[in-house]
């Protein structure tokens, strides 16, 4: 009787332990269900606000010469300052975007998976200056534009300096986006979660924009001089 008893209670013990490790397993499947639909609504979310706020900033910044662009822009305070907003948004998507891919992964591969990471945290520090930017332009444009003589001239040359951030910080930002997004197309393409077709396709393309935006520059620099673009020509080969 004692020994039938033990015997139940060692299977009750049992299959307490069996209920509860599938409860454990079924937790982990559903957090990392909901952490996969954040990074999906958060990447979204990203490409929705980056394309609608530099959009709506090439409208606003529109015009002949820097006088005009920045005239342009004090009438449209309001719409400069959505701009920012988005920008400002951006940051907090790369950061979480960053979080969550790096928890779908980082069992595959933990090496890669904190590299993606960091590229994520740095393209979101990257995106402060485009929005650092903005806010310095909605306080220029105005002053630009009752501004006169050397004031004028002054207001004008760091409007276009601050302009021509805007492009750098892109420069600067889509490489580091483009290493990120390729490292983390990789590891899941290991891991298969997600298509094999599709997960290298995205490695393709980041990899393309890796080496296609810092490009830019340079032919810039061909189109205008040259000379110099051959001499550079010459020291990399």
């Amino acid at each position: 009787m004692i020994q039938k008893h033990l015997l139940d209670e060692g299977s009750a013990r049992a299959n307490r332990g069996k209920n509860a490790g599938v409860t454990v397993q079924e937790q982990g499947k559903m957090a990392r269900t909901t952490v996969a639909r954040l990074g999906g609504f958060t990447f979204l979310f990203y490409i929705s606000a980056s394309i609608v706020g530099t959009n709506l900033f090439a409208r606003i910044t529109k015009g002949d010469g820097i006088a005009a662009k920045l005239a342009n822009i004090a009438a449209h305070r309001p719409q400069m300052g959505l701009c920012f907003i988005l920008t400002l948004l951006t940051i907090f998507a790369a950061l979480i975007l960053a979080v969550a891919l790096y928890a779908l992964t980082r069992d595959e591969d933990a090496g890669l998976a904190l590299l993606a990471l960091t590229c994520r945290v740095v393209e979101g520090m990257l995106n402060a200056v485009p929005a650092t930017a903005m806010l310095a332009l909605l306080s220029v444009a105005p002053q630009a534009s009752t501004a006169t003589g050397s004031e004028a001239a002054a207001s004008n040359a760091l409007g276009s300096s601050l302009l021509r951030l805007q492009g750098w910080s892109v420069i600067v930002s889509a490489p580091v986006f483009g290493v990120g997004s390729a490292l983390y197309y990789y590891v899941l393409a290991r891991a298969r979660s997600v298509p094999g077709l599709l997960a290298y396709f995205g490695v393709l393309s980041s990899v393309l924009l890796v080496i296609a935006i810092p490009l830019e520059p340079l032919q810039i620099v061909r189109a205008r001089w040259p000379s110099i673009y051959g001499c550079l020509r010459l020291s990399s080969n």
